[in-house]
């Protein structure tokens, strides 16, 4: 599977009653493919994974294959307990999903041999190929990723611990059963404030929550990035993005939160966060609309 451009992470938007608003959901999704995603991620962290039911999940993912209508890959997340994440993947198959990212089991942690049958009882569920995300309660041990990348379905690795000897020693991993196939992601909150280390281990693909708010900076960002501009890229992460992550840092779950305060901010009304996220008050708020008007100005 093959990714060209920033990995988008659309929110998904709820109406004034709660439910999920799947006209805004399909002009998210439909901003962000046009601005050139390379794949599109819904109902995954960026998307309250966690505050959706199995039947919401699928209906998310269905709005969003159909809206991207195969133009990009559409990868759907799965995860949580067990039973919730198979009845996820089964459906994100029906629903069109190209593969699924699978997020961390819920609570309880295992041994890596648990991770192994987690990992391979949901890919079960579907012939859909599956990337494993690192974090959490799922840490994948270097052998564990590299008897993982033995599975010709599981086809990538999505970091979100941060450790970048681990991640390298995985990636060499991998590199030594012959795959060249394998996806690696670098997908820790605002990764863009990481990525310059993670491309010098081998890890070229991050997910960008930012892009879901403002894909005009992120692919400016992602610009430089991509064509070693230095000079742009440091002016774009002091003049934004640091700003950003320091506002993030602030309250628990703003990772999400800002994401969606931000896509209000620009007139697209994504509605609120699900409990136990909270919206940011009106003086953070008016912090963010400074920051992305700055970010603004940087392009």
């Amino acid at each position: 599977m093959n990714f060209d451009g920033i990995l988008f992470f659309p929110v998904t938007p709820f109406g004034g009653d709660g439910t999920i608003d799947h006209d805004v959901l399909a002009r998210h999704v439909t901003t962000g493919v046009d601005a050139g995603a390379g794949g599109v991620f819904p109902a995954c962290g960026t998307g309250e994974f966690h505050a959706l039911s199995a039947t919401e999940a699928i209906a998310v993912t269905r709005t969003a294959t159909a809206t991207v209508g195969g133009r990009v890959p559409v990868l759907a997340g799965a995860g949580g307990s067990l039973g919730h994440a198979i009845e996820v993947a089964g459906g994100a198959a029906d629903a069109g999903a190209d593969g699924l990212l699978v997020l961390p089991p819920y609570l309880v942690g295992g041994t890596q041999a648990g991770l192994v049958a987690y990992i391979e009882q949901i890919a079960a569920a579907s012939e859909l190929p599956v990337i494993i995300y690192h974090r959490g309660t799922a840490q994948y041990a270097v052998d564990t990723v590299r008897r993982l990348a033995e599975n010709p379905r599981v086809v990538g690795f999505k970091d979100g611990t941060g450790d970048v000897g681990v991640t390298q020693l995985i990636v060499r991993a991998v590199a030594e059963t012959g795959r060249e196939d394998f996806a690696f992601f670098n997908g820790l909150l605002t990764a863009e404030l990481t990525q310059a280390a993670y491309r010098g281990i081998g890890v070229p693909l991050y997910s960008s929550a930012a892009f879901a708010m403002a894909p005009d900076i992120a692919n400016a960002y992602y610009r430089a990035y991509s064509s070693g501009d230095e000079d742009a890229r440091l002016r774009l992460l002091d003049g934004f993005y640091r700003p950003l992550v320091t506002l993030r840092d602030e309250t628990p779950g703003f990772g999400v939160s800002l994401i969606k305060a931000g896509l209000r901010i620009g007139g697209l009304d994504v509605g609120s966060v699900r409990a136990p996220l909270v919206d940011p008050s009106p003086e953070q708020e008016a912090r963010l609309a400074e920051i992305l008007a700055a970010g603004r100005a940087l392009l």
